[in-house]
């Protein structure tokens, strides 16, 4: 049998404040009330201010998430010691650059960028390390000012800027009778795609799996592609996996929410385990829907927005190499359709059944990654601290199994927890962020074992009642091989 393992893991952040206008929630409060636009502009984060903040120099895997608990918060006022651009298998991307990434992204030339902005940016993404001579190319020379003032009035396209408001570029709609091909979804997914790019573009140059030894990758987005004849028919796996160079590799979508990538790299981990394919990836593209998500909040507390960035992932999932963190496949949790809604409900299946299935209790994962949403996003809007309530409720499970006493329930999170850092980008932050994290602490002998449980929200689609949800335990490689 091939055991599956994680052989890396690589988190990018594209910093694109001047896209938050763009995000679902500030699109529909600017429509009603244009001024709304002008309260936004001055509480947007400048590209230092994102590096700096600490929960990205985590995110990105600078810092370990305890790490953010000796730093005084609110965050948004410290700065993270030796904040960098780029760590060991990512980075945080300046808005500029990334409108180039979008550009070489574009295979039906609807971006459009400003040729005096865009010759700057061509020189700025010569000196990235993952920039290739062909993606220089794809950029072409770019067109005048007046030609994209022309096409934006027109109504045609979606305007592009930096600075906050200085016009750069647009996108243009795909097809002028088909809704699902506005500029605006088109621009939706080009930005998933293009930072999923550099997403698998890093784990790819990291972790010394090569472009032509991927077989299949697996995307795991919240993204739609498609036309009016199949609104959602994909496949933004393989699209991406093009412009990584897997020549060999083939692809499809794996969709459910926030939960999706869970599926997929129990999927790719199954697909490993049984010998069909010994190297995947798993990709997840940032989402420009959720960018000023919950900005409302920010500005009733005069803080910066701080929903100002796409997360991406990419995951490497391939057959055993001695050394890299296995894949527990008998140890799967999944929410059956049975199971209900509650919260000890979800957590009995995900949680209680698959560690009981191999003989373990709550207690004996060294740490569990939940939802794992930045509080200094999620509190100023008033939607709370959501990993501190997922972990009360673990640790509740425990103390209803005999393992913990109630008195102790405060001190799960601060052993088996961790604070929550990442960006509300919906699949990105459900239990995913903690992967690069958890793969080096294990193979560094900081724990053995690490559980991943997401959660997914299927009754936003007006399909189901239900909800969804997966868990999957990694652990410490022996080095006994396949």
């Amino acid at each position: 049998m091939n055991r599956p393992v994680i052989k890396g893991a690589s988190f990018v952040l594209t910093h694109t404040p001047s896209l938050v206008r763009h995000g679902s929630k500030p699109v529909r409060e600017i429509e009603k009330d244009p001024s709304v636009l002008d309260r936004i502009l001055p509480h947007l984060r400048s590209y230092e201010e994102a590096v700096a903040y600490p929960p990205n120099q985590v995110f990105i895997g600078n810092m370990r998430p305890e790490a953010l608990k000796e730093i005084k918060g609110p965050w948004h006022k410290a700065k993270a010691p030796n904040a960098q651009r780029f760590s060991k298998g990512g980075e945080i991307m300046p808005e500029d650059e990334f409108y180039g990434w979008l550009k070489i992204s574009d295979e039906f030339n609807l971006v459009q960028l400003e040729e005096g902005f865009l010759s700057e940016v061509k020189f700025k993404l010569e000196q990235h390390p993952l920039i290739q001579a062909n993606d220089i190319e794809r950029l072409g020379n770019g067109v005048s000012l007046a030609s994209i003032e022309e096409k934006i009035n027109q109504g045609l396209a979606v305007p592009l800027h930096v600075n906050k408001t200085q016009l750069i570029g647009y996108v243009a709609t795909g097809h002028e009778e088909d809704h699902n091909l506005t500029g605006d979804i088109i621009l939706e997914n080009l930005c998933n795609k293009a930072s999923g790019v550099v997403a698998m573009r890093h784990a790819l140059s990291a972790f010394g799996v090569t472009p032509g030894q991927v077989d299949y990758v697996i995307g795991c987005d919240e993204e739609a592609v498609g036309d009016r004849y199949q609104r959602g028919g994909g496949n933004m796996a393989k699209s991406i996996a093009e412009l990584a160079g897997c020549q060999n590799a083939t692809g499809s979508d794996i969709k459910s929410f926030c939960c999706a990538p869970a599926h997929a790299i129990v999927v790719a981990a199954g697909l490993v385990q049984s010998g069909l394919y010994d190297e995947i990836v798993v990709i997840g593209g940032g989402c420009l829907a959720k960018l000023g998500m919950k900005y409302a909040g920010h500005l009733k507390n005069d803080m910066p927005i701080i929903e100002d960035q796409m997360g991406a992932i990419a995951i490497l999932v391939g057959k055993d190499d001695g050394v890299s963190p296995v894949v527990r496949l008998d140890a799967v949790g999944k929410h059956e359709i049975s199971a209900g809604s509650s919260a000890q409900q979800i957590y009995n299946s995900l949680v209680v059944k698959p560690l009981k299935r191999i003989g373990r209790r709550i207690l004996d994962i060294d740490k569990y990654s939940v939802e794992m949403h930045n509080p200094e996003v999620t509190e100023p809007n008033g939607n709370g601290n959501v990993p501190k309530t997922n972990y009360r409720t673990l640790a509740a499970m425990a103390v209803l199994g005999g393992e913990l006493d109630k008195a102790n329930m405060n001190d799960f999170e601060e052993k088996h927890g961790m604070v929550g850092f990442s960006p509300t980008q919906g699949h990105i932050a459900a239990a995913i962020p903690f992967m690069g994290h958890a793969r080096d602490m294990i193979m560094n002998g900081e724990i053995n074992n690490a559980m991943f449980v997401a959660k997914g929200s299927l009754f936003l689609g007006k399909m189901t009642k239900l909800s969804d949800g997966m868990s999957y335990i990694i652990e410490k490689n022996e080095g006994s091989g396949s």
